[in-house]
C-alpha cells in the first residue's frame, strides 16, 4: 500500500459487510451489506431501532467482531486478512472505547482504571502515572485521581471511563450509549466533552445512541433499518462545503 493510497483513503471504509449468527434454520443476519465511509476527524452517530444492526456494526467497526463476508479497511490497512493478535494489536493502538455501564474496576481508584490500557501496553509506571494524570485532568477530574468508582457520580464515572479511553492518544473514540445511565444534565455534559475532544484534538469519533438529543450533537447521523444503512442525515454546517 503505496503513501499516496493512504492519504486519499478514508479512515475506515466497510464494503458490502454483512453479518451472520447462526446457522441453517436459526440463522440471522445481522448486517446485510453495509457500505460506510469515515473520513478522519468526523463525528458520526449512528442510529436505529433494536435489531437494527447497530451494535453490530459498531462490534466491526472497533475490531470487537469480523464480518462474514465483505471488506474492512482501516488505514488503508484490509482487517479482515489480519490475524486476531494482529487486530487487537490495531485495537489497542488505535480504538478507544465507551461504554453505557462504564465498566470501571471497582476496587481500584480513577488514576489506576485509567492507566489499565497502558499497563496491557508494557508503558513503565512513570509514564502509566504521568499519561493517567493528564488524562483526568482533560475530562475535568484533575484531583480525583485516588476516588475510587463508588466514591464518584454516574458522571464523573464516565469522565473516568472517557479518560481510560484516550489516555492511549487513539485514532478512533467508539461511544455506545455514552449517556445511557445519566441524566439529561450529566449527559449533555458528558457529551460537550466528546464534543470537545473531536474538535479540539481531532478524534474520530463513532456513537451509538437511540436518543435524537444526543445523536444531534453529531454533524452526520447514520441510520440503520434491519441490518442495512437505511439513510443519512446532515447538518448544515457539515455539508455547507458541498459534502
Amino acid at each position: 500500500m503505496n503513501g499516496l493510497t493512504q492519504v486519499e483513503a478514508p479512515l475506515i471504509a466497510l464494503r458490502g459487510i454483512t453479518r451472520t449468527y447462526g446457522r441453517g434454520a436459526a440463522a440471522f443476519q445481522a448486517l446485510r451489506g453495509v457500505d460506510l465511509d469515515v473520513e478522519a476527524g468526523e463525528f458520526v452517530a449512528i442510529m436505529g431501532p433494536s435489531g437494527s444492526g447497530k451494535s453490530t456494526a459498531m462490534n466491526i467497526l472497533g475490531l470487537l467482531d469480523t464480518p462474514s463476508s465483505g471488506a474492512y479497511r482501516f488505514l488503508g490497512v484490509p482487517v479482515q486478512h489480519l490475524s486476531r493478535d494482529e487486530r487487537a494489536r490495531l485495537r489497542r493502538r488505535h480504538f478507544g472505547f465507551v461504554f453505557q455501564g462504564f465498566h470501571l474496576l471497582p476496587r481500584t481508584t480513577a488514576l489506576e482504571n485509567v492507566e489499565l490500557p497502558l499497563i496491557y501496553r508494557g508503558e513503565p509506571a512513570r509514564q502509566r502515572h504521568a499519561a493517567a494524570r493528564a488524562a483526568l485532568a482533560e475530562v475535568g477530574l484533575e484531583g480525583w485521581e485516588h476516588h475510587t468508582p463508588a466514591e464518584l457520580s454516574g458522571g464523573q464515572q464516565q469522565r473516568v471511563a472517557i479518560a481510560r479511553a484516550i489516555v492511549t492518544q487513539p485514532r478512533v473514540l467508539l461511544a455506545d450509549e455514552p449517556t445511557g445511565n445519566l441524566d439529561s444534565r450529566r449527559s449533555h455534559e458528558i457529551m460537550q466533552l466528546i464534543t470537545r475532544l473531536n474538535r479540539e484534538r481531532g478524534i474520530t469519533v463513532l456513537m451509538v445512541t437511540h436518543e435524537p438529543d444526543i445523536a444531534a450533537y453529531a454533524p452526520r447521523v447514520v441510520h440503520f433499518r434491519d441490518g442495512r444503512i437505511e439513510r443519512e442525515q446532515r447538518r448544515e454546517a457539515a455539508v455547507a462545503k458541498g459534502g
